[in-house]
C-alpha cells in the first residue's frame, strides 16, 4: 500500500475548531463618580512665599514625571534606580518568564513532531523462535527511523483559553513592572524631598544652637555684672541643652535617609555619597494634572493589574469547561527499518501510520464539576478584589486633593508664622541686650522661632511630596509604554 501525500495527512489531522466554551472576557463594572472629592477644589492652591499651583486639565504626565521638580540630581538618582534596583530586574524577569508562557502554549495549537532513529544490534533465539528477518539471519543490526506527528485539535477550546488566561498572565507582569517602576520613582523622589527636609531642619537647628550659645554666653557676662540671675543662667542652659537633643534624632533620620537612597538605586548604604539634595534646589511644579475618575481605571497600573487577574480567572473557568467535554488526539508516523542504513527508505521497507482517538470522563466523583465550581468563585473573587482596587485608587487619589490643598494653607500659614517668630525673636534680642527684657523672655523667643522654622521646613517639603503623591495616584506616566507582544 502506497503511502498518501503529506498533504492529504496534514489535512486529515487540520479540522475547525468549534467555540471556545466559557464566558467570553468583559471588564467588571465599577463606581463612575463625577469628581474625586465631595465638594470641588479651589481651582488655585493658597500662595506661599509667592509659590502657588493651579489645576490644568490639558496638563499630562511625561514618563520622565520626577523632571517636573527640576532637579538634575534627583534625574539622576531616579534613572539611576530605574537601571539598578533589583525589584525593577526582578520584576522584569517575571514579565519575560510570563511571555515565554504564553509562546509555550500558543504552540499547541499546531501540530507537534518527532524525529527518532533507533539502530540496534541483535540476536534471535532460534532455538525457539523462529528467524524475524526474511533473510533467516541470527545476527543482524537494525535501524529504524520514525517521524511522529501528533496533534489535539481544539474543538472546544481548551487550548484558546489557556492561551488565553496565559496572555492575562503575561500582561498582569506587564502592569506590575509598570507599578513597581512607578513606586520606585515616587518612592526615590520622596526620598530626595525628605532628605532636603532634614537637612533644612538640622540647618535651623544648628542656627539655633548658636543663636542660643551666644545667648548663653552673654547671660554669662550678665550674671557677672549682676544684671542676670543664676536662675536665668540655668534656664538658658537647659534651653541648650534641649536644642542640642533634637539635632542627634535629626542627624540620624539623614543617614538612615542616605542609606534608603542608596539601596534604592541598587547600592550598597557605604555608597551613599555626601548628601545633595536641598529644597531650594527643587522646583514645585506650577501646574498639576487634572483628571476624571472614569479615566483613572485606565491609567493605574496596579488598577489594570487587578484587572488582568479578573481575565485570568475568566479564562480558567473556560478551561475547567472544556475539560468537562471530550478530547481528541490525532496521531500519524511514517519511518523505515533495515540491516543496512542506506535501505530504510526503499518501498519494501518503509511502515506508517494513522490513528485517532477521542476520550470522555464519565465518572470521577465530581472533581471536574467541582474545579468548575470553584473557577466560578475565583472568577467572582478576582471581580471583587478588582472593585475594591478602584475603590482603593478614588480614595488615593481624593485623599492626596484634600493633601495638596491643606497643606498649601497649612505652608501659608506657617510662612507667616516663621516670618512673625523671626521678627519678634530679632526685637527681643535686642530688648535683651539693652536690659529691656531676662533671659526667659529670649529663651521663647528663640524657641518659637525654632519651631516656626522647623514648621515651615515640614510644610514645604510635604508640598513637594504631594505632588509627587498625586503624580503616583494617578498612574504616573506609564501609560506611553505599549504592551509587549
Amino acid at each position: 500500500m502506497k503511502l498518501p501525500r503529506w498533504s492529504v495527512l496534514a489535512a486529515s489531522i487540520t479540522v475547525c475548531a468549534g467555540c471556545a466554551v466559557g464566558p467570553d472576557y468583559q471588564r467588571p463594572t465599577t463606581p463612575a463618580p463625577a469628581q474625586f472629592t465631595r465638594q470641588p477644589l479651589a481651582d488655585t492652591t493658597h500662595s506661599a512665599s509667592g509659590a502657588s499651583q493651579q489645576w490644568s486639565s490639558s496638563e499630562t504626565i511625561a514618563q520622565t514625571w520626577w523632571q517636573v521638580f527640576g532637579s538634575d540630581a534627583l534625574n539622576h538618582r531616579v534613572e539611576r534606580a530605574l537601571s539598578r534596583n533589583p525589584d525593577i530586574a526582578a520584576a522584569t524577569a517575571a514579565l519575560r518568564a510570563a511571555q515565554e508562557n504564553v509562546a509555550a502554549q500558543r504552540a499547541t495549537f499546531f501540530p507537534s513532531a518527532q524525529l527518532g532513529y533507533s539502530p540496534s544490534r541483535q540476536r534471535d533465539a532460534v532455538g525457539t523462535l523462529s528467524p524475524t528477518l526474511t533473510s533467516n539471519a541470527t545476527y543482524y543490526t537494525l535501524h529504524t527511523a520514525q517521524l511522529s506527528i501528533s496533534y489535539a485539535p481544539d474543538v472546544f477550546g481548551l487550548n484558546r483559553r489557556t492561551v488565553e488566561s496565559q496572555q492575562a498572565q503575561a500582561d498582569n507582569q506587564h502592569y506590575q513592572l509598570e507599578a513597581a517602576r512607578l513606586s520606585l520613582a515616587a518612592n526615590v523622589v520622596n526620598a530626595a524631598i525628605q532628605e532636603a527636609s532634614l537637612r533644612a531642619q538640622i540647618d535651623a537647628t544648628t542656627a539655633v544652637i548658636d543663636a542660643q550659645t551666644r545667648a548663653l554666653a552673654i547671660l554669662h557676662d550678665q550674671a557677672r555684672l549682676g544684671y542676670a540671675s543664676a536662675l536665668d543662667v540655668a534656664a538658658q542652659e537647659s534651653a541648650l541643652a534641649q536644642a542640642r537633643q533634637a539635632l542627634p534624632a535629626l542627624e540620624k533620620q539623614l543617614e538612615q535617609n542616605r542609606d534608603l537612597l542608596a539601596v534604592l538605586c541598587g547600592d550598597t548604604p557605604d555608597q551613599a555619597g555626601a548628601p545633595e539634595f536641598d529644597l531650594e534646589h527643587l522646583t514645585l511644579p506650577v501646574t498639576l494634572p487634572q483628571t476624571l475618575p472614569s479615566q483613572l481605571v485606565t491609567q493605574r497600573p496596579d488598577v489594570r493589574a487587578a484587572e488582568e487577574n479578573v481575565h485570568d480567572a475568566s479564562a480558567q473557568v473556560g478551561v475547567a469547561l472544556a475539560n468537562r467535554l471530550p478530547q481528541f488526539t490525532l496521531s500519524g508516523g511514517y519511518g523505515g527499518s533495515s540491516t543496512s542504513f542506506t535501505r530504510m527508505f526503499t518501498d519494501d521497507n518503509v511502515f506508517w501510520s494513522l490513528a485517532g482517538s477521542v476520550s470522555q470522563t464519565v465518572f470521577d466523583f465530581g472533581a471536574l464539576k467541582h474545579k468548575q465550581r470553584a473557577a466560578e468563585a475565583t472568577l467572582q473573587q478576582s471581580a471583587a478584589q478588582y472593585r475594591s482596587v478602584v475603590l482603593g485608587a478614588f480614595q488615593n487619589v481624593a485623599d492626596t486633593l484634600y493633601a495638596i490643598d491643606s497643606d498649601a494653607r497649612a505652608l501659608a500659614a506657617a510662612d507667616d508664622a516663621e516670618k512673625a517668630a523671626q521678627r519678634t525673636l530679632s526685637l527681643t534680642q535686642k530688648q535683651q541686650q539693652l536690659g529691656y527684657v531676662n533671659a526667659l523672655a529670649l529663651i521663647n523667643a528663640q524657641q518659637a522661632y525654632q519651631q516656626a522654622r522647623v514648621s515651615r521646613v515640614q510644610a514645604q517639603a510635604a508640598r513637594l511630596s504631594d505632588t509627587a503623591a498625586l503624580i503616583q495616584a494617578l498612574g504616573g506616566g506609564w501609560q506611553g509604554s505599549s504592551l509587549p507582544n
